[in-house]
């Protein structure tokens, strides 16, 4: 009888008779075994074997050896067991109750008297499980992964694309504080599926990779807090080879994109900032293959999310405008987690936003009112949100780099806009700047060349080159934004690269030695 102390797996119990069950209940001392189901005796043998559930005793005394030593193996062994597969589960349906949903470090209080009513089809906290106690049932074995979003209460999703999905992955709280998991980290295993009613989620079984690699080594991994930030030293060339794009040219000679660039276009509506958008997302693409490119599109219209897709290879990342602003800050906040989980991996990647403007509206629509607005209506503490996402942008000593670049919407006769604008001007190191007179006189890109640029552009560009495009600007600046526009525009026109438009138009150090 003493051997049968010991830990138990709900599948070895499953081809089980129910004499031999009841000899393990008579072993384990569980009373009243005779009246259970077989799926519910089998879930009782289980907790009772690992130590989750404590028996009362009506006899008192001193236990014997014999009993000490078979609970102190069982208690190794339960140590010792990799997944503790009897602690997933698929999560069966609540009633829908009051949640907070913690996004970095703002609480978002939402109930059912919430003025954003959620659609029937949503896919709320609320809902998930608050116990690991499985059901049982017919077990459907796969493979799958996702995106890993954790809930405050310790136990996670693995989201399939950033956005909630009947066809998300459970993973348990065990799992994730054993491998030291994070929100934003690619989780690839074994999965179990669901398969009879009352389970609504598959569950991860087996942890088989983290970000691509295996799980004991992610333990080790720095915390991107933790990482050096420097300026950037690398240009991240958009120039292509053999096609005569303006558009990259001329922002490659005013505003440098480096790797760990934090960057703004600044643009009016309709002049043109998705088409740049879409242009430095290809060369990206083209150029630096290695680089991870992902593209944030909120609160954006759902057929240029289409557009973008079938045009750019990249992560498309969209909340579309008829979604609510929560979905829009959980989209964007798990999706930066994201880019920061590859930079600790050495990763360089590129995140192209279009917008914070956007973002920091859903920001101000979700937060709780401090009583305390700036002009527009905009709460204080909207901003700490889309300053922390565009803050993570950064280029890592040693290490990867993340590159931000977002759009911020002016002249919208909105003064919010413009108060949002004046909050985020002097937080990133690169502006390109677009003018909607310039694009009215129909000049594309309508890119203005004396308010664009890039801080410490001496560490993107060589020596030679870095004089040449100093001696551009400044006979530039002589000149009404219109007409150096339509010169700059013309001169790259004639030449077939950057490399010979600087050399055919400042042969020399002086401007004025160059065609005018």
């Amino acid at each position: 009888m003493e051997d049968l102390v010991r830990v138990y797996t709900a599948e070895e119990l499953e081809d089980k008779t129910a004499r031999q069950l009841y000899d393990i209940c008579k072993a384990l001392k569980i009373k009243n075994y005779t009246s259970f189901k077989k799926d519910d005796l089998i879930n009782e043998i289980v907790l009772v074997s690992r130590g989750e559930k404590v028996i009362i005793r009506k006899k008192r005394g001193r236990k014997s050896k014999a009993e000490l030593e078979a609970m102190r193996k069982a208690a190794e062994q339960a140590s010792k067991t990799e997944v503790k597969k009897e602690t997933l589960f698929t999560p069966a349906q609540q009633p829908e109750k009051k949640y907070e949903y913690k996004t970095q470090e703002q609480t978002y209080k939402t109930s059912e008297q919430s003025q954003y009513r959620k659609p029937e089809y949503s896919h709320t906290f609320s809902s998930e499980p608050q116990s690991e106690t499985p059901p049982r049932g017919d077990q459907s074995m796969g493979q799958g992964g996702g995106v890993l979003e954790i809930h405050p209460d310790g136990y996670g999703f693995l989201r399939l694309n950033y956005v909630p999905n009947p066809k998300d992955i459970y993973l348990a709280p065990s799992q994730i504080r054993r491998f030291g998991l994070r929100n934003g980290d690619f989780v690839e295993g074994s999965v179990r599926y669901p398969t009879k009613p009352g389970e609504k989620y598959a569950a991860m079984l087996k942890l088989d990779s983290v970000n691509g690699m295996d799980p004991e080594y992610i333990r080790n991994r720095p915390h991107f807090e933790n990482l050096i930030p420097i300026f950037p030293d690398e240009r991240i060339k958009l120039e292509l080879r053999g096609v005569n794009d303006t558009t990259l040219r001329l922002i490659e000679l005013t505003s440098p994109i480096g790797k760990g660039q934090r960057g703004m276009i600044v643009s009016p509506p309709k002049v043109g900032k998705t088409t740049i958008i879409k242009k430095i997302a290809k060369a990206i693409s083209i150029n630096s293959p290695d680089t991870v490119l992902m593209i944030l599109l909120i609160d954006e219209r759902p057929e240029e999310v289409t557009d973008m897709q079938r045009s750019v290879r990249a992560q498309i990342i969209s909340s579309t405008f008829d979604q609510l602003p929560e979905n829009h800050i959980r989209v964007v906040e798990l999706a930066i987690e994201r880019a920061k989980r590859l930079v600790e991996m050495k990763k360089d990647v590129v995140v192209l936003m279009d917008g914070i403007t956007r973002l920091t509206r859903a920001y101000n629509l979700v937060m709780s009112p401090t009583g305390r607005t700036l002009t527009g209506g905009l709460d204080t503490s909207a901003i700490h949100g889309p300053k922390k996402i565009l803050g993570a942008a950064r280029n890592i000593d040693n290490g990867g780099s993340l590159t931000i670049l977002a759009t911020c919407l002016v002249e919208t006769g909105s003064k919010m806009d413009e108060v949002i604008y004046e909050e985020f001007k002097g937080t990133g190191n690169m502006e390109l700047v677009l003018d909607r007179k310039l694009a009215e006189r129909g000049l594309f890109p309508a890119i203005d060349v004396k308010r664009s640029g890039t801080r410490r552009d001496e560490l993107l560009y060589g020596e030679e080159e870095r004089k040449r495009i100093w001696s551009l600007k400044r006979f530039l600046s002589n000149l009404e934004n219109y007409e150096a526009l339509e010169k700059i525009l013309k001169w790259l026109s004639d030449t077939h690269n950057n490399e010979q438009f600087l050399r055919s138009i400042v042969p020399e150090e002086s401007p004025k030695g160059g065609r005018s």
